[in-house]
């Protein structure tokens, strides 16, 4: 079968290279495009894919019998690509946030709609280890997420600077990472946010972009969840800290930074594992998951109007806290 003939746009996001070797695999690049084609990463990615290298995004969108493309770089001006894609009946993979506001992700999860055109997003925490073990509980009356990723200065090593800018990011690391966490408890709960309490905070590295941030989110019926998000860890091999709780009717489930995982049932009885908390090996089996649902419109994947349920507890919390990003 030939693969689907695919755009990539953004290619210096951080992402790109874990889902590389996937991509290759599963679809014919035919253009990448970035704001610096002259980055190394973006080359080498491009040389690895066998596919030219295009400045101007806009040329790639363009191209003859484009099937798919992918959506990365700068959150400012990823709602602008994704309506060109719509506009050309392109299907699309579009990275979190999708913009820099909720009125931005609505208006391209209406236009997609209303075109009839696929489009996911990589909410890839979705099934992974982590979620399959909080699922033990059961669906989750309280739900605690502790995420603590390295220092923002990681952004300007990786080439990826436009994310301390909050007009080029939207946010700091609760626009980055929280979305992950919010989704898995809204969509483990079956509900979507009736209040939100929040916090954020930049005394750690002095950013324009928010290091800290708690969300206290509840639900219609009563159920809580507790999100903490930061760029709070130090540049280490470790990669970050992270710990998770859930309780619902079957018990209580909690998973540890080292992987450590234990469910108590409701009969007391305990069940101890170790599982792998790395999120980056969870890019790989997307792509695949893209490729293998493409023609049936990504049936089974996150989609738009679960990413705008998810982001509009986070854009809130921003709203709230007149903090860590300007309004677009």
């Amino acid at each position: 079968m030939p693969h689907t003939r695919t755009i990539i746009l953004g290619a210096s996001h951080w992402h790109v290279p874990l889902c590389a070797p996937a991509i290759a695999e599963e679809h014919e690049v035919i253009g990448v495009s970035d704001d610096d084609v002259s980055r190394v990463q973006v080359q080498d990615l491009a040389e690895g894919w066998r596919s030219p290298v295009e400045a101007d995004w806009q040329k790639l969108v363009d191209l003859p019998d484009v099937g798919l493309a992918y959506v990365f770089g700068p959150h400012e001006g990823m709602a602008e690509k994704c309506l060109a894609l719509i506009a050309r009946g392109i299907p699309f993979v579009v990275e979190k946030p999708l913009g820099t506001s909720l009125d931005e992700l609505s208006a391209v999860r209406q236009a997609a709609e209303a075109a009839g055109v696929p489009a996911t997003v990589p909410l890839v925490q979705r099934g992974g280890p982590t979620d399959q073990w909080l699922a033990k509980a059961g669906r989750p009356a309280y739900q605690r997420t502790s995420f603590i990723a390295g220092p923002p200065s990681r952004y300007l090593d990786n080439a990826n600077p436009w994310m301390l800018d909050p007009l080029k990011a939207g946010g700091g690391c609760l626009a980055n990472l929280g979305p992950h966490f919010v989704d898995l408890f809204l969509r483990g709960s079956g509900e979507t946010a009736a209040h939100v309490d929040s916090r954020l905070s930049s005394v750690l590295h002095s950013q324009a972009v928010e290091d800290h941030a708690s969300l206290i989110i509840t639900t219609p019926d009563g159920r809580e969840a507790i999100v903490e998000v930061g760029y709070a860890f130090p540049g280490s091999p470790l990669k970050r800290y992270c710990s998770f709780t859930s309780v619902g009717e079957a018990g209580f489930a909690s998973v540890d930074s080292d992987g450590t995982a234990t469910f108590t049932a409701l009969d007391g009885t305990t069940e101890v594992d170790k599982i792998n908390v790395d999120s980056d090996p969870l890019y790989d089996p997307f792509v695949r998951s893209v490729a293998r649902t493409l023609d049936d419109g990504f049936r089974g994947l996150p989609t738009l109007a679960q990413l705008e349920n998810v982001m509009r507890p986070i854009w809130q919390a921003y709203d709230d806290q007149h903090g860590g990003r300007e309004h677009a």
